[in-house]
């Protein structure tokens, strides 16, 4: 039997097994920089396949797993494990036991198919060539990344692989289906906090004092310009001001208003030079009026830019896998991803997997109560992610 034939049918076959494996997980979600029971849970199924790992940035894993000639090629293969502060609304049997907290982002889904790869792929060493690190990380979600972290504790050395692969569950594409891009697809995003102070005062007299709800509302409006005037049109970027904290009554002037906003970018370039401009525009106006500023550019994820070559031969593997009908181009995304900083060290391909089911009613975004997967997609994904683990970057 050729191999992506004995891929196929081991995916089947362990289909109902590791959806049983996304039901735990997703029972149990952890916040990021918590996840120790989803860490123990990985580390218990590593062990039952007889894969070694060791664990490093707290609760992140990297698994080994050796074919032949294992100097050869060196593939990494990523999941995040990480859930949100969300408090699921979904009436299902694995429906979250920690209140509040819920996969809604699908990493519970990552985990599982990494695990199923990594059960296929050592089942399957002696038919390949090469070594395949299995990268199980925390802390997606949060400030400032896992993958930071990761890389940081070595999980890109020792061997150093040639590539690193992942993929992310996406909603508006339908199960069964996965899409590519090469290049930029999704954006750097940074958080803003700004702090306007002056002493306060009645509101009858506001010669007396500088006005925090007036200057906010100048420089809400004009950190605007900053994009619309300065940056490329053709490059996407996206400023937000998204919350607006000061004041209690209807004659107080307050002596404090507080701002947070995100800032996002697909050129690292134009990202620092925005940076520049906001503070400078941001001081200009608050201090032109009268009051102090405390401002802060929380830097966050960098851009995810897939690398063409790399993205392009994979491409190419998911159409002999999938199909070229069920494997589309995916569009750019203004969302991030710490992903990112892979591709900063090494070449990078993060793909979608088609999740969407609107005939069950799974249509439901990511970072939403309601957010569920057709669970068919699982075999896919990690019948995918150990044929892209097996061809890729030879």
């Amino acid at each position: 039997m050729e191999l992506i034939e004995q891929i196929k049918t081991r995916a089947k076959a362990y289909s109902e097994e590791f959806v049983a494996v996304r039901r735990h997980l997703h029972a149990h979600p952890e916040l990021s920089y918590q996840e120790y029971e989803t860490s123990r849970f990985v580390q218990q199924k590593l062990r039952e396949f007889g894969i070694g790992f060791e664990v490093i940035a707290t609760t992140g894993i990297v698994g080994i797993i050796q074919g032949k000639n294992p100097e050869s090629r060196v593939i990494a293969l990523r999941a995040d494990m990480d859930a949100l502060q969300i408090k699921e609304e979904n009436q299902v049997s694995y429906c979250s036991v920690n209140d509040g907290v819920m996969h809604a982002c699908g990493h519970d889904v990552h985990t599982t198919i990494l695990l199923g790869a990594a059960k296929i792929l050592n089942e399957l060493k002696g038919e390949w060539e090469g070594t395949i690190k299995l990268l199980f990380q925390p802390g997606e979600e949060k400030n400032p990344g896992g993958a930071s972290y990761m890389i940081r504790d070595g999980a890109l050395e020792n061997p150093k692989p040639v590539g690193i692969i992942g993929l992310h569950v996406h909603p508006g594409l339908n199960f069964g289906k996965l899409s590519f891009r090469k290049g930029r697809v999704m954006a750097s995003a940074d958080e803003i906090y700004i702090t306007i102070k002056s002493k306060g005062g009645h509101a009858a007299a506001p010669h007396l004092t500088a006005d925090t709800i007036l200057i906010a509302s100048h420089l809400i409006v004009g950190l605007q310009q900053i994009i619309s005037r300065n940056n490329n049109p053709v490059s996407p970027s996206v400023l937000s001001i998204c919350s607006i904290q000061g004041g209690h009554t209807t004659n107080v002037i307050p002596s404090e208003v507080k701002l947070k906003g995100t800032f996002r970018a697909m050129d690292e370039a134009w990202r620092f030079k925005a940076h520049e401009l906001i503070r400078k525009l941001a001081f200009g106006i608050v201090e032109s009026m009268g009051a102090e500023l405390d401002l802060l550019i929380d830097v966050g994820y960098p851009t995810v830019d897939n690398d063409p070559a790399f993205t392009s031969s994979n491409w190419l593997l998911a159409n002999e896998y999938m199909g070229e009908d069920n494997v589309e181009e995916t569009e750019l995304r203004m969302g991030a991803e710490d992903f990112g900083y892979y591709t900063q060290v090494i070449p990078g391909c993060f793909y979608r997997l088609g999740v969407r089911n609107e005939e069950k009613g799974i249509v439901h975004n990511v970072h939403t109560p309601l957010f569920n997967i057709d669970e068919r997609a699982i075999e896919t994904g990690m019948g995918m992610m150990a044929w892209l683990g097996i061809k890729s970057g030879l």
